[in-house]
């Protein structure tokens, strides 16, 4: 037999793949000998690698055949099922939809019934709930359609445009680094999920007495036709314009509010570098051509600045004649002393910076005079002899970014409503209530409403809410009570009350520990001109329709029970607070660059700060749909370069 220690050296060879050969010896004994199986050489390696890489490579080859095969027959298969007839017969249509009733001040038509209102009355009974109408068709009324549930109100929105768009692109848009339909999706696509009907129309008035809104319509051969849409609760949307500031000559400018105003900038800008590449063109006119001026350093202006910069560079350049882009000057006029000055101190900075390497000419506390069709005129203030100093810069270009105004609906609607006095916005309370109007019936989001901040309105309210004593005063105790309803009426006052005990001294002149009437107004007074308005952005106005949508929701889930409670009207505190805006942030493009001030925290960088952005905004998008064709878009464009075609 094989000794034990034999036989385990001879499977310890085995296991290295060692050859083991044996042989006898004179005496009769056999031995085992090994010897190690022989290296391949290089040249057997590299085909045996490469046998693996091609196995790699034809299964990567197969998956991705496998993958566009499966994708060509989903296409085939969807497209069977979209391209196939479908009849349609015997829609129920109301005759009242057909040939409305005529009534209200001015006996219009009264569309009580709309024609796709028996639709989806099989699945969502929603024709006799109770009527929301919402005017436009912004970031706060989409937020608003996006956040009620479908069958809580027999929904109807009224919007001057059949889409909604997605405005902080629209610089982008201006200049072809995405195209306008990427930030546009169709309202109607967007009513459908709350079963609600679109009516393209524009609001000119409001009855409250009869709860009608008054609309006009456009029909086919352009002749207007106004109606009245009934409501029970209706949400004012409609945004803002901008302001004039008295400036003579804005019939020149350009402004960046709609989809119109971007294909209009992009027609300008293409045609300008057209007239000026010709050889008849003067160097005088070509430089005149090439003078893009923006009246305004907000992020409007300076995204719109940075993105005429990053087309001169990235297109111009090479489709164009060089001596163009030599010549090309882009000029930002901006009131205050810093672009961006909404922003934090570093990012107005390094935006500034970043401008003055790209050659882009700021121009800080100035104001501009006059726009006339061939020139600019502005005034600056010589610091050396406190004289203002009047500037021209000639151009063909001129985009207007300065504040916003009322619209003329908000301003009728103002005009209406007693206590109405703020000259920009709608006044609303802490519910988004119109101040002034039936309490619980209109509400007012974004851009054409203003939170109240005066507190001396309500002080009788907050008095007599806080146990007036006998003397005529309060005291320290009655005090706390008051500054408790403070903060439940006016949340953006609680950043000024912190120091309860501190402002209770400071006022109290005779040192009585109490505050009669006038110390107390005084007071208010002072806290009141201390609170900042909420900035007039689509965050503002995306965050208040989410509220506004979940409390209409509320409000009808609890309809029955608060109708049993006889608080219908005032039924807003019983089922909600009152709206507190988030700060999430502000950003903004300054050409293949991006800031961001995310409060305490401010964040600038190049080129991984402009995906950052772009990441922002694609989660931003209404639809998937648009996500995808914003994807496309970008890709594009770093591919093939902008479309410089003029159409």
């Amino acid at each position: 037999m094989i000794p034990r220690c034999i036989q385990r050296s001879h499977f310890a060879l085995r296991l290295r793949r060692i050859d083991v050969h044996s042989y006898s010896s004179p005496h009769g004994l056999r031995f085992l000998t090994a010897s190690p199986t022989p290296t391949p050489s290089g040249s057997r390696q590299f085909l045996r690698y490469g046998r693996k890489a091609a196995k790699y490579a034809a299964f990567t080859c197969f998956s991705a055949v496998l993958g566009l095969s499966v994708v060509i027959g989903g296409v085939f298969i969807h497209d069977v099922f979209t391209y196939s007839d479908r009849h349609i017969d015997r829609v129920p249509v109301s005759p009242l939809a057909l040939h409305p009733e005529c009534g209200g001040p001015n006996n219009l038509p009264v569309a009580s019934v709309l024609v796709g209102d028996e639709d989806n009355s099989s699945l969502v009974p929603i024709k006799d709930k109770p009527r929301l109408v919402i005017v436009g068709g912004g970031w706060g009324a989409v937020s608003t359609l996006q956040s009620i549930h479908p069958g809580d109100y027999h929904v109807t929105l009224i919007s001057p445009d059949t889409f909604t768009t997605f405005t902080p692109l629209l610089p982008s848009a201006a200049v072809g680094t995405v195209n306008v339909r990427s930030l546009v999706e169709s309202l109607r696509k967007v009513i459908a999920r709350v079963h609600g009907q679109l009516i393209h129309g524009r609001a000119v008035d409001l009855v409250m007495s009869e709860r009608l809104l008054e609309v006009e319509t456009v029909s086919v051969n352009g002749e207007t036709r106004n109606i009245y849409v009934p409501y029970d609760k209706l949400v004012i949307a409609v945004g803002s314009v901008s302001s004039t500031h008295g400036v003579s000559g804005l019939q020149h400018c350009f402004q960046l509010k709609t989809i119109a105003d971007a294909q209009a900038i992009r027609r300008r800008i293409l045609d300008n570098f057209e007239m000026a590449s010709l050889p008849s063109t003067s160097e005088e006119e070509r430089k005149r051509l090439l003078s893009f001026v923006v009246c305004g350093g907000g992020p409007t202006g300076v995204e719109t600045a940075a993105e005429i910069f990053d087309l001169c560079q990235e297109d111009i350049i090479n489709y164009f004649p060089k001596i163009l882009r030599e010549q090309v000057s882009i000029h930002v006029i901006q009131s205050r002393g810093h672009i961006l000055n909404t922003y934090s101190e570093a990012i107005s900075k390094f935006a500034e910076e970043k401008f003055q390497r790209d050659g882009v000419e700021l121009i800080t506390s100035a104001r501009v005079g006059e726009v006339r069709p061939d020139h600019v005129i502005y005034t600056t203030k010589d610091p050396d002899i406190g004289a203002v100093v009047e500037h021209t810069i000639p151009t063909n270009f001129v985009l207007w970014s300065t504040g916003i105004a009322m619209n003329p609906f908000t301003a009728r609607v103002s005009s209406l409503l007693p206590n109405q006095v703020h000259k920009k916005a709608i006044e609303v309370d802490a519910h988004l209530r119109v101040n002034g109007a039936p309490l619980g019936d209109v509400y007012a989001i974004g851009d054409c409403a203003t939170i109240e901040t005066s507190l001396v309105s309500h002080l009788l309210e907050l008095v007599e809410e806080a146990c007036w004593t006998q003397d005529g005063k309060i005291d320290f105790d009655e005090w706390e009570i008051m500054v408790k309803r403070i903060k439940k009426k006016i949340p953006m006052a609680s950043l000024h009350l912190d120091k309860v005990r501190a402002l209770f001294d400071l006022y109290d002149s005779d040192a009585d520990n109490k505050l009669n009437l006038n110390e107390l107004a005084v007071l208010l007074q002072e806290i009141g001109n201390k609170i900042t308005a909420l900035p007039a952005t689509a965050q503002v106005a995306a965050q208040q329709g989410k509220y506004l949508g979940h409390k209409l929701h509320l409000l009808a889930a609890k309809r029955d029970t608060l109708v049993a409670n006889e608080l219908p009207a005032g039924a807003d505190e019983a089922v909600t607070g009152p709206f507190t805006y988030r700060h999430l942030g502000s950003l903004a493009y300054i050409g293949n660059a991006a800031v961001f001030d995310l409060g305490r925290l401010s964040f600038t960088g190049g080129l991984a700060a402009m995906y950052a952005w772009r990441s922002i905004y694609w989660s931003e998008q209404v639809s998937m749909r648009t996500r995808a064709l914003l994807m496309i878009d970008w890709i594009v464009r770093g591919v093939w370069g902008r479309d410089l075609s003029r159409l």
